[in-house]
């Protein structure tokens, strides 16, 4: 088997879409001699914020000395980024490899039974940490949480970033629904660190916690002012930046009695992380300002929103805006249209884009005055702002990979591994 014939069956798998429930992936646990029994966790779960709050939590405990797994999803342009250990990708001959081991037992399943592209990855990351002696994993969701392949793990710690509305279709139509299934990963007796705010699901995940007997611990906005925060400059810019990093910092510190770390380890490993694609800022060679963001949906747009206003406030940056038809895509360009100079639409590569001419009204009405235009490809829409000083890229993961691809920030792969992330949930 050939990476690129790996890469195919993966891809074949997507067609059983993304089935929610953990009985083909405690199978599949079994079948591979459950290395999860082998491995320590610290599991995460939210909407937005838990990849930033796992890469701030491997940076630190890497930081430390430890030997640190981290399995997170979607990738932006290599399906490789979505298992690492101290932040080297897993290699195209290991993911040959445990392709190669999974397949038959894959399709041994019965018929309309077969495991999902999600639930295959997830065991190949575990067989991956276990055999390579992780000391700990840090272990983020695919979607929702109780219900979500990763849930099969028993961690050290549950982590809760924040809820908000999306996935309605599959997760609930409120926030208490929402919440009621990333609190799912929350285990009896085993503590959980959340900065949910009351209101937006905090009330939920208390009641969750409280029924299972897990000490709680919440974050707080007024936290990121207290050590080692208030003296920190992190990579990863905005204020949901610095409460992502109070989470980390406070499950840290929960977990001090297992895994002891120094204050100044903490510290160092806060201000090395690196998050690529979360506020993630580019320096061109003529002075161009280049800023990409995974602004995937409302709150994230929000915070985007809240982030530039913060560290540009006089900036009027070309805006570059692409966003899957399932988003609230209209909330989004209220959030995002007025601090622009400029406006350029464009579709994500992705089947689920939402057709950029259908934002130019939304656009309009929260900035009457930023000239928009609707573009063909991302690749067209950086032409036309060639000479901008100022460029903002934002609104779906997707469209960050592929600017990362053209703007030369990754390694283009033989085959387009981006189409991986695509997924339709199967009841």
């Amino acid at each position: 088997m050939t990476y690129a014939e790996a890469i195919q069956f993966l891809y074949s798998l997507r067609l059983f879409g993304a089935k929610f429930g953990l009985e083909n992936t405690f199978k599949l646990a079994e079948l591979t001699g459950n290395p999860h029994h082998q491995l320590r966790f610290i599991h995460v779960a939210g909407t937005n914020g838990k990849g930033s709050t796992c890469a701030m939590l491997e940076s630190v405990y890497r930081a430390s000395g430890l030997r640190v797994g981290l399995f997170t999803s979607p990738h932006l342009v290599s399906f490789r980024e979505r298992i690492q250990i101290n932040r080297q990708y897993i290699s195209e001959s290991d993911v040959v490899r445990l392709v190669d081991e999974l397949k038959p037992l894959c399709e041994g399943f019965a018929e309309g039974h077969q495991p999902t592209f999600f639930e295959a990855v997830t065991i190949m990351a575990l067989r991956y940490f276990a055999e390579q002696k992780c000391d700990l994993v840090i272990w983020e969701t695919g979607l929702g949480g109780r219900l979500d392949a990763t849930n099969i793990v028993t961690p050290l710690a549950s982590v809760i970033t924040n809820i908000g509305i999306e996935h309605s279709e599959w997760l609930g139509d409120t926030v208490e629904k929402i919440a009621t299934e990333k609190a799912g990963i929350i285990k009896p007796g085993v503590p959980a660190i959340t900065s949910a705010a009351p209101g937006h699901g905090l009330e939920t995940i208390t009641a969750i916690a409280r029924e299972r007997h897990s000490p709680l611990t919440v974050v707080e906005a007024q936290q990121t002012h207290l050590p080692p925060l208030d003296a920190l400059a992190l990579p990863l810019h905005g204020p949901h930046q610095r409460l992502n990093a109070a989470l980390a910092a406070a499950t840290v510190r929960t977990l001090a009695g297992k895994i002891p770390v120094a204050d100044s380890t903490l510290r160092a490993g806060l201000t090395n992380v690196d998050w690529p694609g979360r506020m993630h800022r580019i320096q061109t060679v003529s002075g161009q300002t280049i800023l990409l963001d995974g602004a995937h949906n409302p709150d994230g747009a929000e915070a985007l929103r809240v982030a530039l206003q913060e560290e540009f406030p006089i900036a009027k940056p070309a805006i570059i805006f692409g966003v899957f038809r399932d988003k609230d895509s209209t909330s989004m360009c209220h959030s995002l249209a007025p601090l622009a100079g400029t406006i350029l639409l464009t579709p994500v590569h992705s089947e689920r884009s939402e057709d950029p001419s259908r934002l130019v009204q939304a656009c309009r009405e929260a900035n009457p005055h930023a000239p928009i235009e609707v573009c063909q490809s991302l690749a067209n829409a950086l032409q036309k702002v060639a000479a901008a000083p100022f460029i903002v890229i934002a609104g779906s993961l997707y469209l960050v990979g592929e600017a990362m691809e053209l703007l030369h920030l990754a390694r283009l792969s033989e085959s387009d591994e981006k189409g991986l992330n695509e997924w339709q949930p199967k009841r």
